[in-house]
């Protein structure tokens, strides 16, 4: 029996889960982070390619964010300060991972959530050297208001986190806390110049287990995978490295490196088998999904100076047009310009009301999660490439986004 994939939080050691399972074929929101581990997203397109996850209904599998819950099979994974480092194999084309856990780990934190109804946790990594971390949404969410969130160094120690800022549409956040001495931060890379077949090391608590690192390769780019969020809401992790390096409940909001120990991603979700319920379950099957850093780290910005998060604007108002109707009317399908801004972005480029844009920077254009995801993770300033039709004739056109 083939589902639609569902996108799982990654999260830590298992516990008494806070929520039931989702049901197949939707996103499936991460657990409550805690000391154990963190889960992470599967799934990832084709370089130069824009795939959702329903591009993995065929092999049968569900993305899920697999929630990490507190007081599962290893209670004492919290206080595991040794870490396990698995090799890296295939010679020449592997990551030396034992270096990379040298140096890396101690970047790299476990957080714990806990609330009145129990408790969970995931991954995070220092991005600053004054406490900022960076890690999911659904790792953190459980705590809401009245929760607690504890971070814990691979050295042992432990202080108390707050959230600075949540941006849940792409599922990240960012906490801030006390850094004992000589806690480093992470090296930052670019997921911009990753390419299919390099090999990558995740780090994170998957299960509970503090310190630990997996090996593999990037094994696609460029995929849109839905995941489950708030209130209903299902975000995307745009753009997401699909890798095959293990990653489990608890991985959640931990790094995904590149042989130089610089992050490259943010560990998100997994793919999983359905069950006979049709519900994810089970383990890393060898799909993950990581959000890209180049995404990331944007969005960590505006999240630690406003404390939340917002694309930048093209300056104009669109409508959907279906494939349906534009087949009715002899238009293409894409974006109908409703309204525009003449002295905003899209005016000063020319465009104008009643154009269809059918395409920004290649991705095309179907919807209004479309537009938001080919303007995330760029910044005001940026410039995008829009083709659009009018009158029957195709023109592309350069915004400068505001």
């Amino acid at each position: 029996m083939t589902s639609t994939p569902e996108p799982a939080p990654v999260g830590g050691a298992p516990v008494p889960p806070a929520s039931a399972p989702p049901a197949a074929g939707t996103p499936s929101p991460a657990g409550t982070p805690s000391p154990a581990g963190a889960a992470s997203p599967a799934g990832a397109a084709s370089p130069g390619s824009r795939h959702s996850a329903g591009t993995l209904v065929a092999a049968g599998v569900i993305v899920a964010l697999v929630a990490g819950l507190a007081g599962g099979l290893i209670g004492h994974a919290a206080a595991d300060t040794g870490g396990s480092a698995s090799a890296a194999s295939g010679g020449a084309a592997a990551c030396v991972a034992t270096t990379i856990a040298d140096e890396v780990l101690p970047s790299v934190v476990t957080v714990g959530v806990s609330t009145g109804a129990g408790a969970g946790n995931g991954s995070g990594e220092v991005i600053r050297d004054d406490g900022y971390i960076l890690t999911n949404d659904h790792v953190i969410s459980p705590a809401g208001a009245s929760g607690a969130i504890e971070v814990l160094f691979s050295g042992g120690q432990s202080a108390p986190a707050r959230i600075v800022g949540r941006a849940p549409r792409v599922d990240l956040a960012v906490l801030k806390t006390e850094l004992p001495a000589g806690v480093p931060t992470i090296g930052i890379g670019t997921s911009s110049a990753l390419r299919v077949g390099q090999p990558v090391v995740a780090l994170g608590a998957p299960l509970g287990l503090s310190g630990t690192v997996t090996s593999g390769i990037v094994s696609a780019l460029g995929r849109d995978v839905p995941v489950p969020a708030d209130d209903g809401v299902t975000a995307v992790l745009p753009g997401a490295v699909q890798t095959d390096a293990a990653i489990n409940p608890g991985n959640s909001g931990g790094a995904l490196v590149d042989c130089a120990g610089d992050l490259v991603g943010v560990n998100t979700a997994i793919a999983t088998v359905p069950n006979a319920a049709g519900q994810a379950g089970g383990g890393s099957v060898g799909i993950g999904f990581a959000i890209p850093v180049d995404v990331a780290t944007v969005v960590a910005d505006q999240l630690i100076t406003h404390g939340s998060y917002t694309p930048p604007s093209l300056g104009l108002e669109t409508a959907p047009v279906p494939p349906a109707v534009a087949q009715r009317f002899g238009v293409p399908a894409g974006m109908y310009v409703r309204a525009v801004d003449p002295g905003g972005p899209a005016g000063k480029a020319g465009l104008r009301e009643g154009d269809i844009i059918t395409g920004i920077e290649g991705r095309q254009m179907s919807g209004p999660e479309t537009k938001f995801l080919a303007t995330v993770g760029r910044k005001p300033g940026d410039q995008v490439r829009v083709e659009y039709t009018r009158d029957g004739k195709q023109a592309t056109t350069t915004v400068t986004l505001a």
